[in-house]
């Protein structure tokens, strides 16, 4: 038997904009992000920004402090109905 998932919400598009909002690229906000103790890489920077993989936790309260935002500028727009 064949089983769907159903494919969840993600916040890539509002990781993608708060990061060119602030003029980083990836691979610069990816060493900022290491420099701050979190072991990211570029790839997987982007996958979160693709939503193929789910952010942790550590490395959103890193963007937090980077981007002076609150955690709802990373949900906004995602309780809508699809």
């Amino acid at each position: 038997m064949e089983q769907k998932i159903r494919r969840d919400r993600n916040m890539g598009d509002n990781l993608r904009r708060l990061r060119a909002d602030t003029g980083f690229s990836q691979e610069k906000l990816c060493a900022e992000l290491q420099r701050r103790g979190c072991d990211i890489g570029r790839t997987t920077y982007a996958k979160y920004e693709a939503g193929e993989l789910n952010i942790r936790a550590s490395v959103l309260i890193e963007l937090k402090k980077i981007y002076k935002c609150s955690y709802d500028e990373f949900f906004a727009g995602l309780d809508k109905a699809e």
